[in-house]
């Protein structure tokens, strides 16, 4: 009897060790399980870094197909031009529409040096080879505007006009040389992949759109090097949020070299832009005082 119930304590003792060590394989599967998800959960975001640094130059050169799947969006702008220890920022404010390469800005002139008079706001209307500009001064009547053909600048609008055309400041990228992926940061509470690099506006040019070749190389003769350097930030869809350019132009006959630096932030992607160009009878035919 003793013996028979000392291997009965024995078998039990086996039976809950073998339980044990399945409960503890369990555990340590599920364990393994949730180490994994949780590696693979953050490796994601280091293999899609890793993925935006090495193809650094085409995930640039691809942000402007991304604006035309979004459509249309919001954009405000900033011009800051220096030149002979001078510098004045012009500022604006609209909407963009991508598919049809139509905007509207309201451009925001700085006080005359003297700080004692403000310009009133111009309206900009941007469009496929022209722009298209209300309270334009200079002898223009109020009520009219002024068509100027971008492919005649010799900065090809993209100074001009005092502010950058938000999809010629993209197709701009698509002449991408090359370009270092800096890491992520953010911009008005939105994750973003920033990039630093040049373009060269010729390769632009024959990169672009039917409509965005004409006003690149006009740029592309008419600023100081065609290549210009820019930082572009885009969000996790590829999509453009803020892009800074700077150039170089000669000014006039003074022979001055001019720095400009143009920002361009783009939010509110899918945002209505209903743009109506003007009618032929509301365009000034008269001479344009400088």
């Amino acid at each position: 009897m003793a013996e028979r119930r000392q291997r009965q304590q024995q078998g039990q003792q086996q039976r809950q060790v073998r339980r044990l060590r399945r409960q503890a394989t369990g555990f340590a599967c599920g364990l393994l399980v949730c180490l994994c998800a949780s590696a693979c959960s953050g490796n994601g975001v280091a293999v899609e870094d890793a993925r935006a640094a090495g193809d650094a130059v085409q995930v640039v050169r691809g942000a402007p197909d991304r604006l035309l799947a979004a459509g249309s969006s919001k954009a405000r702008t900033s011009m800051e031009m220096a030149t002979g220890g001078t510098r004045v920022t012009i500022r604006g404010a609209g909407v963009y529409d991508y598919r049809h390469r139509l905007g509207r800005l309201t451009v925001m002139l700085p006080p005359d040096p003297a700080g004692s008079s403000e310009h009133r706001p111009i309206t900009e209307l941007l469009a496929p080879g022209a722009l298209f500009m209300k309270n334009r001064g200079a002898g223009v009547p109020a009520d009219k505007w002024v068509r100027v053909e971008t492919a005649g600048m010799s900065d090809g609008n993209l100074v001009t006009g005092g502010a950058t055309d938000p999809y010629a400041a993209a197709e701009l990228l698509r002449g991408t040389r090359s370009a270092t992926y800096l890491g992520r940061t953010e911009i008005a509470g939105t994750e973003v992949r920033h990039y630093r690099g040049t373009a060269d506006l010729r390769e632009a040019a024959k990169r672009a759109s039917v409509a965005g070749r004409a006003p690149l190389l006009a740029a592309a003769k008419g600023f100081a090097t065609a290549v210009v350097p820019f930082d572009v930030y885009l969000d996790d869809e590829g999509r453009i949020r803020k892009v800074r350019h700077r150039f170089s132009f000669v000014n006039g006959q003074r022979k001055d070299a001019v720095a400009v630096a143009s920002t361009t932030l783009l939010y509110d992607f899918g945002a209505p832009a209903d743009v109506r160009l003007p009618r032929s009878e509301d365009i000034y035919a008269g001479k344009i005082a400088e």
